[in-house]
């Protein structure tokens, strides 16, 4: 099929998954309202276009955290990334890499931090959940210091899995979910033989390290239900932000009072992000909630956003909004199912190429004059 954009690699990745690992990527929480709305808020955000502007030498370039990228975007950790293609995060990892972004590596992720930071050509970034179990995040903590991690991107807004229907009816969960998921495989004979065989172990890679045993696919959600820690608050993060050394951002953030919060814990960062939609069904979509928070913390700290970018547009409405960077979750994975590490690249040129179009037509060269003034 013809790839123009983030939504043709999304009916490649369709055609070619097995349901249950296509609707796990795909749906969100509930009846799917604030994933919708994510996507047609930002949408709907209009962009001032202006002409004779002299827009000669647009660059993408930016800087982050005191580091220079070619453009202001990272891939979102994204859990069973491995599942979506053979070592997926290894190959994600390196088409991140190809195109001068950061890559950020899943707690839940199938390749463990190792293999994916020594199979990556630049450090990678690493997410952590807030679990019961601490010792579990002590020695993530210390893998990813040992293996060159150099920013984490701590999640908070997950005390609770939220509640997906698709998951349920997918086989991902509910009744006679492992039968049902080999039924599917089987129908998908490309994937099953390039991944589902040829891609082992399908186990979390990071979990499986720390209990010294694999953790299957058929234990990923009983785990995360019985370790997810509703009980957490600012001061429990106190411990990590004292052993991390590097930058850490604060991944979950949706209100003006909690970013203001995490200036006061020193945090670095921040992403406002409603997990793509995939928590809390019915709270305000990313678009709506990012301005009121950029303005609530000015330069304290980095602005970082995600949630319902499909496009290099999107990125451009993002920081016209006040993001300094935006994670993009499914869009890459797409593209990984479709096409592996060249669908990673490509889908990131595509995103490129529709972020030079927008900032010519808006009369801007630069990613740091991109701001309300582009807004119609």
């Amino acid at each position: 099929m013809i790839i123009s954009s983030a939504y043709d690699y999304r009916e490649a990745a369709r055609r070619k998954l097995p349901r249950f690992l296509f609707d796990y990527i795909d749906g969100g929480a509930n009846a799917e309202h604030t994933m919708a709305a994510n996507q047609a808020d930002l949408a709907s955000i209009s962009l001032r276009q202006r002409v004779l502007r002299n827009v000669e030498g647009v660059s993408l370039e930016t800087s982050l955290f005191g580091l220079r990228q070619a453009m202001p975007v990272i891939l979102s950790p994204v859990g069973l990334t491995g599942m979506y293609a053979r070592r997926g995060e290894v190959q994600a990892a390196r088409a991140a890499a190809a195109k001068g972004v950061p890559y950020c590596l899943s707690t839940v992720s199938v390749c463990p931090i190792e293999e994916v930071a020594s199979g990556s050509p630049q450090p990678i970034w690493f997410q952590l959940y807030v679990l019961k179990d601490r010792g579990f995040m002590r020695n993530a903590l210390e893998r990813a210091q040992a293996a060159g991690v150099t920013h984490l991107v701590f999640t908070v807004d997950m005390p609770t899995p939220g509640s997906r229907y698709r998951d349920a009816h997918s086989g991902m969960s509910g009744p006679y979910a492992a039968p049902r998921r080999l039924l599917q495989a089987a129908t998908r004979p490309d994937w099953a033989i390039k991944v589902g065989l040829l891609g082992r172990p399908h186990d979390l890679g990071n979990i499986s390290a720390y209990r010294g045993k694999p953790t299957k696919l058929e234990d990923y959600i009983g785990w995360l239900a019985q370790n997810f820690d509703p009980s957490i608050s600012w001061h429990d993060l106190e411990w990590i932000r004292t052993f991390w050394k590097g930058p850490m951002i604060i991944k979950g953030i949706l209100d003006p009072q909690d970013a203001r919060d995490a200036v006061s814990f020193g945090a670095d960062g921040i992403v406002v992000s409603n997990h793509g939609g995939r928590q809390l069904d019915g709270v305000r979509s990313t678009a709506r909630a990012l301005p009121a928070i950029a303005d609530a913390v000015g330069s304290d700290l980095t602005v970082l956003a995600d949630s319902g970018v499909r496009s290099g547009l999107d990125v451009v409405r993002m920081l016209a909004l006040g993001a300094r960077g935006v994670l993009l979750g499914r869009a890459p994975i797409y593209a990984l199912a479709a096409d592996g590490q060249r669908g990673v690249e490509n889908v990131l040129d595509i995103f490129a190429k529709e972020m030079r179009v927008a900032m010519t037509l808006t009369g801007v060269t630069s990613i740091d004059q991109i701001d309300a003034s582009v807004l119609a």
